[in-house]
């Protein structure tokens, strides 16, 4: 029974190692393959807690899109404020604030998964 415990505690940390690793790689491939512009923040709508970024692409296509940052943040997006952003030009939805990145969740998540199957390994291995 203590054996498949610790097989079900490596698998959450595999997800959350899998998880933060994915957030962090596609945080830098959109940092660094994607095209800049400035987006102009708008207030969030009624019911919603983020607020919009709306930006022009190379295409001259218009975006709106919730802004990829928590809105619990200390610093906010103050409404009318423009902000860089860089999008992945194969799909614009995909967007990164420059110098607002969340890479610090994604690498608490990355560490919180590695130590929960190291957990999970020696949880396994005292079962043996």
């Amino acid at each position: 029974m203590l054996f498949v415990l610790a097989g079900f505690t490596v698998l959450g940390g595999l997800v959350a190692l899998l998880a933060g690793a994915y957030g962090l790689r596609e945080t830098r491939r959109a940092e660094r393959a994607g095209a800049f512009a400035w987006a102009l923040v708008k207030p969030a709508p009624q019911g919603a807690t983020r607020p919009l970024l709306q930006f022009e692409t190379v295409d001259g296509d218009v975006f709106e899109l919730p802004s990829p940052i928590s809105p619990s943040r200390r610093e906010p997006l103050p409404p009318g404020a423009c902000v860089r952003v860089s999008y992945d030009p194969e799909n614009p939805r995909t967007i990164v604030l420059l110098g607002r990145q969340r890479t610090v969740v994604d690498r608490a998540f990355m560490a919180a998964g590695a130590v929960i199957v190291l957990l999970g390994l020696t949880v396994a291995a005292t079962a043996l």
